[in-house]
């Protein structure tokens, strides 16, 4: 399958976990894939074993990282038509207990660098006249998260924005969604297992039963659902699908 072939893929966050699945299922159709994060060493490792896979490191919460990031992926391997904003912080805090350095931080990860990112790729999907810009919200982003108010609150608005820009381009041949897991089987739920184990006492299968139950079916979600969803979502067939929060939480939220 090269559908993809000859499109310059931009997944943030894309190191591990569910950005780390996208870049491989894009790479698998075709894509070169600008993979970037914080650790240069875990992008280069995971794209010595993936071919199509290229490692840069870039903060999304500094702009001008944001800026300069995009300006040598392009440089590297052209016009970027496709760009996952994923790189994202989980954490849990109700609003008592939640400060304002910690709100601006969740902030400034979850919905302020996603619109750096989205931003700096929408010139070449204009130029084009193609594009595929998909966010990684979650279900937060849908219902809420009891204990999570910043998190929350970023992923609604990061829906906020893909809606407000599906609107911009009606008509033209971007489509912008929203992809919004449950819990999936990442290193984000390893770390939050011992963080509930200590806030509540409980074990470590009774703190990931907390979370495997939020999910409808039961079970954690494995990253590679979500990383078949977004391909889905950049092949061919898929341009009518535009705005949309595409929940993927084993069933009904």
């Amino acid at each position: 399958m090269a559908d993809l072939k000859g499109k310059h893929a931009v997944v943030t966050g894309g190191g591990t976990g569910i950005g780390l699945a996208i870049a491989q299922a894009l790479a698998g159709a075709g894509a070169e894939v600008t993979i970037t994060g914080r650790r240069a060493d875990v992008l280069e490792q995971v794209a010595a074993d993936t071919p199509g896979l290229h490692p840069l490191a870039m903060d999304v919460g500094d702009e001008a990282s944001v800026k300069d990031g995009f300006a040598a992926a392009r440089d590297a391997r052209g016009p970027i038509t496709i760009c996952v904003a994923n790189a994202g912080i989980a954490e849990g805090r109700t609003v008592p207990k939640t400060s304002l350095a910690f709100w601006r931080r969740t902030m400034a990860t979850n919905l302020d660098g996603a619109f750096l990112t989205m931003r700096e790729a929408l010139p070449d999907m204009e130029t084009a006249g193609w594009g595929r810009m998909i966010a990684i919200s979650s279900i937060a982003g849908v219902r809420g998260l009891k204990g999570g108010a910043a998190y929350s609150a970023s992923k609604h608005g990061l829906i906020g924005l893909i809606r407000a820009m599906s609107e911009d381009y009606m008509g033209s041949h971007l489509t912008f969604n929203a992809i919004c897991p449950g819990y999936v089987d990442t290193p984000i739920v390893s770390r939050n297992i011992d963080i509930i184990a200590k806030k509540t006492g409980a074990d470590a299968d009774a703190a990931l039963a907390m979370m495997t139950d939020e999910n409808r079916h039961k079970r954690l979600i494995a990253p590679e659902e979500i990383g078949a969803a977004a391909l889905w979502l950049c092949m061919p067939g898929s341009g009518s699908v535009n705005g949309q929060t595409i929940e993927i939480s084993g069933g009904q939220v």
